[in-house]
């Protein structure tokens, strides 16, 4: 057996179950598992026996380095719907209600409290000879998608056209037609919402908390543990695999930013949503666990050998013993990223080219 790249006195041969047992030994973990030792002597053939070394391809691929994650297939983060106007309860929905813009989410004295949609609550009165503000933007925006017009394109400025379309929203509520609006008689939310749970009742007091709410898409949430939080990019791709549901792929829609601490002795976690790319994959399911797998590196079109084919030489560095003909040689190789049980090398090395190997 020739003696590759470098002169050696002796080489021992290291196989490593996994790619994290490689990693330790390229960190200089100091550890390892010695499994054959091969001398130094000249280029020979390989012995004969009933069992000949076990060979693989160097091939060239494109490699995905993998963290596969628990996950939970539900509605997401669930919100509470606290009440502030004065009065009673008197109407409620449902657990699992669906409830879309205009629609009342509660009613307090017998008038509905209706929900509109927008990325900003409503923080004071709405009425003629108000201040522009983002918040008139948002009760127009919803008026127009109702069917109250009159007042132009939405914008920023509450006008008397404003005012009038108001009130001819609030007479089909059966409302007192004030063209003003309290920022506690409306619920206002980023699209169409679920009802996860109602905490109130009818006749309680309509200053509490009155339901949990939640949207209406099914996603899978990952608490994933702050020092793992780089792993899960907004936008980035992962593969689903849904109990119960099977396999299919989704988007990272956010990463949280506040955590959740762990329980004792446990480090703390945020959420990570990620929404399906195709919702019917969930079936008809509501909550289920989701093996969840996030991509953490790639490397595309290298050349890779199985994990089992690295050797750790006695004088330090790696190599893969190629087989030549009758005999072998060992060529030295640095090693990049290691995915499904492949590792990645450069050195002198061609596709097609057979190395011995564990795997």
């Amino acid at each position: 057996m020739s003696t590759g790249p470098q002169q050696v006195r002796r080489r021992r041969r290291l196989r490593w179950i996994g790619a994290g047992a490689v990693a330790v030994a390229l960190l200089g973990a100091g550890t390892a598992v010695i499994v054959a030792r091969v001398g130094a002597s000249p280029a020979t053939a390989m012995p004969e026996g009933p069992a000949a070394p076990a060979t693989a391809e160097v091939v060239r691929t494109d490699l995905a380095e993998q963290d596969t994650e628990d996950g939970t297939l539900g509605y997401g983060v669930e919100r509470s719907l606290t009440g502030k106007l004065p009065g009673t309860i008197t109407g409620l929905p449902a657990a699992n209600d669906v409830i879309e813009r205009g629609e009342s989410v509660y009613a307090v004295d017998a008038k509905p409290v209706p929900l509109l949609y927008g990325s900003i609550p409503f923080y004071r009165e709405l009425a003629a000879g108000m201040t522009k503000g983002p918040d008139v933007q948002v009760l127009e925006e919803n008026l127009r998608a109702l069917g109250y017009t009159g007042f132009g394109t939405p914008d920023t400025s509450f006008t008397d056209a404003t005012a009038t379309a108001l009130k001819r929203w609030q007479k089909a509520l059966g409302l007192e037609q004030t063209g003003r609006l309290s920022p506690d008689a409306v619920v206002v939310r980023p699209g169409a919402v679920r009802v996860a749970s109602v905490t109130a009742q009818i006749g309680d007091p309509a200053g509490g908390e009155i339901a949990k709410l939640t949207g209406t898409q099914r996603v899978v949430t990952v608490q994933l543990v702050i020092s793992r939080r780089g792993i899960a990019k907004q936008g980035d791709k992962v593969e689903l695999n849904i109990t119960g549901g099977g396999a299919t792929r989704g988007t990272v829609s956010s990463v949280g930013s506040t955590a959740t601490p762990g329980e004792e002795g446990e480090e703390a976690t945020v959420d990570v949503v990620v929404t399906l790319d195709d919702p019917a994959a969930a079936g008809q399911l509501d909550s289920a666990p989701v093996d969840v797998t996030f991509t953490t590196g790639s490397r595309p079109s290298v050349l890779a050998v199985p994990v089992g084919a690295l050797l750790a030489l006695a004088e330090g560095g790696l190599a893969v013993e190629v087989v030549e003909g009758d005999g072998t040689r060992l060529v030295g190789v640095q090693t990049g990223l290691f995915a499904r049980g492949l590792v990645e090398v450069r050195g002198d090395l061609r596709e097609g080219q057979r190395v011995v190997t564990t795997s």
